[in-house]
């Protein structure tokens, strides 16, 4: 598992750099007597996730449930809003067959799309969550249907021409500990990742409920730069500021707790403020000295009133739009104002369909 080297720009698994004066080229023929012309290639960001159907209680005010996309939707379209326009999007994204027409149709919304991308149906019922309300942030879960993960030897082949990774453990199930291990070991690419649901159990009734996580460190050395909200901490270690120390043993450089409506906190790694600074150390080498970079982002306020809005995805959201902002070049102070930019406009927003013309500013669809 150890490696060494630098990855500064986000150099991919092919050595490729983030860098827009060092993306590959290829020829393109042109009509008449001309030489080839070179053409940019789009860099590509890979996401792993879940496609989930959702049915919200609580959250419409007429007191009737909402079906609607959930899961991977949310960050895709926070993606396809905040990518530059060289970056194309690689779903990774096993759906059901019961509803990979419908997943289809929502993927070919999204103007970043990779021509070449298409959902994963395979012969199982799609997971389907039904979400109850009791407050803005507190809410239940209880999962039917159920896509199995990814194991190394169906990832492997996909993960060559990417550049960067998006990881979101929707479900929980999409990888386990060795599946992400190897991911680490074999793609030099940056990985971003949102444990999300990893900590959460299914019982026999379908409804989720929090578990410890075991191998904190060992996961922690799987990705470059995490997400967690404040319940997840508390299931990881015992406070935020030893499961900083930790993750930042194991490798990672960028933290991120979200707190709901009252922001996020981050911590920085001594040295890291964009993708140009991301190097991977040998596991088990001593990590860079110096200050630890921590604070308070408060939340954007939302415009009406918070209670007409719907919070649903909003973590998606900021973690997807902040990792968009990297990958495009940005400190880690301007990706997170955009994120929270964006963060309170999905509350503003019912539901993933439309959502990324909504975060672009534009008229929403639905």
């Amino acid at each position: 598992m150890a490696e060494s080297g630098n990855r500064a720009q986000g150099t991919g698994n092919g050595g490729r750099s983030l860098d827009p004066a060092s993306s590959d080229e290829r020829s393109a023929s042109v009509p008449g007597p001309q030489f080839p012309v070179p053409v940019a290639r789009k860099r590509r960001l890979g996401v792993i996730g879940s496609f989930v159907w959702d049915v919200i209680y609580g959250r419409d005010p007429r007191e009737l449930p909402v079906q609607e996309w959930g899961g991977i939707t949310y960050a895709l379209s926070a993606l396809d809003a905040a990518l530059p326009d060289d970056w194309e999007i690689v779903p990774l994204v096993k759906v059901g067959d019961d509803l990979a027409a419908e997943a289809w149709k929502f993927l070919r919304t999204l103007r970043r799309l990779a021509p070449d991308a298409a959902p994963i149906a395979v012969p199982y019922q799609n997971n389907r969550v039904e979400l109850r309300y009791f407050s803005d942030e507190r809410r239940s879960e209880r999962l039917t249907g159920g896509v199995p993960g990814w194991n190394w030897l169906g990832l492997k082949p996909l993960l060559g021409d990417l550049d960067a990774l998006y990881i979101n453990l929707i479900s929980g199930f999409e990888l386990d500990l060795e599946t992400a291990q190897l991911i680490r070991h074999h793609y030099r690419g940056p990985i971003y990742c949102d444990l999300h649901s990893l900590m959460l159990s299914v019982q026999p009734t379908g409804f989720r409920a929090p578990r410890p996580l075991e191998n904190v460190a060992a996961w922690c050395a799987c990705f470059d730069l995490l997400q967690v909200n404040e319940d997840e901490v508390a299931l990881m270690a015992p406070d935020p500021m030893a499961l900083a120390a930790t993750a930042f043993s194991n490798g990672i450089r960028s933290l991120v707790v979200t707190l709901g409506s009252r922001g996020v906190v981050y911590f920085a790694a001594p040295g890291f403020d964009s993708l140009a600074d991301l190097t991977r150390q040998p596991l088990g080498s001593v990590p860079a000295i110096g200050p630890v970079r921590t604070a308070l982002i408060p939340a954007d306020a939302v415009r009406g009133t918070l209670d007409a809005g719907d919070p649903t995805g909003c973590g998606d959201v900021w973690g997807a739009t902040y990792f968009s902002r990297l990958v495009a070049g940005d400190k880690l102070s301007d990706a997170m104002r955009a994120a929270m930019r964006a963060a309170a406009r999905n509350v503003e927003h019912r539901g993933a369909t439309g959502l990324a013309h909504y975060l672009r500013g534009e008229l929403s669809p639905t």
